[in-house]
């Protein structure tokens, strides 16, 4: 019995540890300091932050009238700690945040979007540092494709896993569906951007093969509570059409005997008149 017990643990343990080495990454790309264009999408809130007995509710941040929930992972535990105590020890409930947003869309397009945010941190009043350098209240860096969902009827800035080779090789050999999905899935973030220099991708269905694709952008934006979306602020680069290599989940296959392939990660990385999809190979 105690042999048969050791073995889930001990993949349990492993697939924790391969877990940790994708959501450093991922936190490593919140950072404003590299030059080279990459998915993002991390901003400063302020607001009261509410620490909940009901564990399934856990933080909480009031902005203007609404209050939004905060998601919490176990990479961020530190902070999560960290923002508890200096409420304690100052006494402070509003507190400015570094956090990226989250929305899940329905699909029935007149089902309004669901948006909380995850925390990455917390800027202490002397000791401003990093990004809260660059970005004042509520403002965020968003960069991603330029598009039109169809389950949204606002268009959307795309977040998509940035391409790394140490990530890709965890997706690979994990045989775990919910845990590819929890790192592949894309983030679309709702933007109010009239005047945009490109108009949002909106790909036709019925349409060819050859519809183009969106572009890649790279703004700051405010955050709207009352409209629970972004508005443009500026741009912090110039749209491009060749985006920085991503990860993205594969459509399902149609047919069973092409699902073990359609499983697999791809990767993708746009040239300047076409989609390139690489499939990636074991």
């Amino acid at each position: 019995m105690g042999s048969t017990k050791a073995k889930p643990e001990n993949k349990n343990a492993t697939i924790k540890e391969d877990a940790a080495v994708i959501e450093n990454s991922v936190a490593k790309d919140s950072e404003m300091i590299n030059d080279q264009p990459q998915f993002q999408a991390v901003g400063i809130i302020k607001g009261e932050v509410k620490f909940h007995d009901d564990e399934k509710k856990g933080i909480s941040v009031i902005i203007g009238n609404k209050e939004y929930g905060i998601e919490c992972s176990k990479r961020n535990y530190d902070a999560r700690s960290g923002l508890k105590k200096e409420i304690e020890k100052t006494g402070k409930t509003t507190q400015r945040l570094i956090v990226y947003p989250k929305v899940m869309h329905f699909p029935k397009k007149e089902q309004p979007h669901r948006l909380w945010f995850q925390l990455v941190g917390f800027v202490r009043e002397n000791h401003v540092i990093g990004i809260a350098e660059k970005l004042a209240d509520n403002e965020f860096k968003l960069c991603g494709l330029w598009q039109f969902i169809p389950v949204c009827r606002q268009p959307c800035i795309s977040i998509f896993l940035n391409f790394k080779q140490e990530r890709l090789d965890y997706l690979k050999k994990s045989d775990e569906p919910a845990t590819q999905a929890r790192f592949m899935k894309a983030n679309h973030i709702p933007v109010l951007w009239k005047d945009s220099p490109q108009r949002p991708f909106r790909y036709n269905p019925r349409g060819g093969k050859d519809q183009g694709h969106p572009y890649f952008v790279q703004i700051k934006a405010a955050f709207l509570p009352h409209r629970d979306a972004f508005g443009f602020m500026e741009q912090l680069g110039e749209p491009i059409e060749q985006a920085p290599k991503f990860i993205k989940l594969p459509k399902p296959g149609k047919a069973q005997s092409k699902k073990k392939s359609s499983d697999q990660p791809k990767i993708n990385q746009q040239k300047k008149s076409k989609k390139l999809i690489l499939k990636s190979q074991k």
